[in-house]
């Protein structure tokens, strides 16, 4: 039986196997461009089945023991990769920041207690952190009111000024039809729960009811003008959504209003960004301390916290290789964007837009790797974007650089593995490549791409890059990039 790709933890002695094995199958940083090598029959074959032209596809792929052979097909034309996108984010990253960094939300005062009383606000810093939900907030506040504080006299100051704008979701033109929904979040420094409040849905033949999980005393939801479907399916239901009208009355109460058809019969849970975000922090961390026995007036706002603050309670996300699971296997946009926009704060002058010192800092990466970034576009790091572009020999460089470096069982750890888990849990099942490839996934409504590592028949490693761009890429490219999975696997 073919061995499985493993699973690589990170001690040292792993990673000093990994970098033997590379090294011994030939591997160096350098990359040099080969020539261009024709596509072979069985991909000729699979492309011509899906009614693709040749000039849809790019691919790359070459066993790292022989980095100069292997097909090349419009290997140096710079194309929209999808949700490939999220391996440069991930390998800069990993390099970059560390395996380790994690993100991290504070609790701080600027004032001296007077007994129980804080005459002045209280402070919540976000820090990029990934897993600030509420339960997390609810610890923190918990750590705080044991400190012995019960009333806060100055109201909250968020604190979201890592990122550079703070709030960058405000002012941008939704991506799709959808921005409600968890892959379209625009994540900020603060991210509470991922700026997400649950949804639950329960209709019969006569009615609907919808509540968020959990309630809160500011929001009513208003059900009045969705049309319950008796023959919509169950499971097709976020076909008669539409999105949800926000009213904001005076008393800073939040009225949704629901719209659209919703099927009769049926109940549902879903996670949405419907709410702004500074509403739902001040809501939250309001109720959570009023739970605790605590009492908290005075305004709401967004600032930075002043220098000298004291820390009083914090929380720690996951390190940053554990997280990639989530960036990586689940093709988690936000978590891939935060990402993204913590490796630009790091680096970012003043005044500097986060996102803009971020394509920076990749650039930067990709010379002093000495690869070739020409044609490369970066926009938010993730590959929900119009604009991103990669040629699929530069994917190809950045996976054979990374493959020799120290962070390459951090990574390989967090690709979806073929036919087993991840986006590719139910692809390349009974064939050569099920268990043998580790590979990301992208999809967009012009693009469908697979990127990473897979074995061949001899055991060996492949980079593997295949990416098709073109109006029925997402309903006929999928068969020529599993082909082509499938093709390495045999060799």
């Amino acid at each position: 039986m073919r061995p499985m790709l493993p699973l690589l933890p990170t001690s040292p002695k792993r990673i000093a196997l990994v970098l033997a094995l590379s090294l011994g199958l030939g591997g160096c940083a350098s990359w040099q461009q080969p020539a261009s090598k024709a596509l072979p029959a069985e991909l000729q074959q699979a492309l011509q089945q899906a009614g693709l032209p040749e000039s849809a596809l790019g691919l790359v792929a070459f066993p790292l023991h022989a980095r100069g052979t292997g097909p090349r097909v419009q290997a140096d034309v710079a194309m929209q990769p999808g949700s490939t996108m999220k391996l440069v984010t991930a390998v800069v990253a990993l390099d970059q920041l560390g395996a380790n960094t994690r993100g991290r939300t504070d609790l701080l005062i600027a004032d001296t207690p007077q007994g129980d009383v804080l005459p002045g606000p209280l402070y919540l810093r976000g820090g990029a952190d990934p897993d600030l939900d509420w339960p997390a907030l609810w610890l923190m506040l918990r750590q705080l009111r044991e400190q012995g504080l019960r009333e806060i006299r100055g109201g909250l100051v968020v604190d979201r000024s890592l990122f550079n704008p703070a709030r960058p979701e405000l002012g941008v033109a939704p991506f799709d039809e959808a921005p409600e929904f968890p892959y379209n979040v625009i994540p900020d420094a603060l991210n509470l729960n991922g700026s997400l409040l649950q949804f639950e849905f329960s209709a019969d033949a006569q009615a609907l009811r919808a509540r968020s999980s959990p309630v809160w005393p500011g929001l009513q939801v208003d059900v009045s003008s969705v049309r319950l479907s008796p023959n919509r399916a169950c499971k097709d239901w976020e076909q008669g959504w539409l999105p949800p009208q926000v009213r904001h009355r005076p008393e800073g109460q939040v009225v949704l209003q629901l719209q659209g058809e919703f099927p009769a019969n049926c109940q549902q849970s879903q996670a949405l960004n419907l709410l702004d975000r500074q509403w739902l922090t001040a809501q939250l961390l309001r109720q959570l301390w009023r739970e605790l026995g605590g009492e908290i007036s005075g305004p709401d706002v967004e600032a930075a916290t002043p220098a000298g603050a004291q820390l009083r309670a914090s929380h720690q996300g996951r390190p940053l290789a554990e997280a990639m699971r989530g960036m990586m296997k689940q093709s988690d946009n936000a978590l891939t964007r935060l990402v993204y926009l913590q490796l630009g704060s790091r680096v970012a002058a003043p005044g500097q837009a986060t996102q803009d010192a971020a394509a920076a800092q990749v650039r930067a990466w990709f010379a002093a790797k000495g690869l070739d970034s020409s044609g490369l576009v970066m926009d938010n790091g993730s590959g929900l974007s119009r604009s991103e572009r990669i040629k699929p020999a530069q994917l190809a460089a950045l996976l054979a650089v990374a493959w020799d470096g120290p962070q390459a069982p951090e990574l390989l750890n967090s690709l979806p593995i073929a036919g087993v888990d991840g986006t590719m849990r139910r692809r390349l099942k009974g064939t050569a490549a099920e268990g043998h490839a580790r590979l990301k996934t992208g999809t967009l409504r012009d693009v469908t791409a697979l990127a990473g590592y897979a074995f061949d028949a001899q055991h060996k490693p492949w980079v593997l890059v295949a990416i098709v761009n073109d109006a029925t890429a997402a309903a006929k490219g999928r068969a020529v990039l599993d082909a082509a999975v499938e093709w390495v696997a045999k060799q």
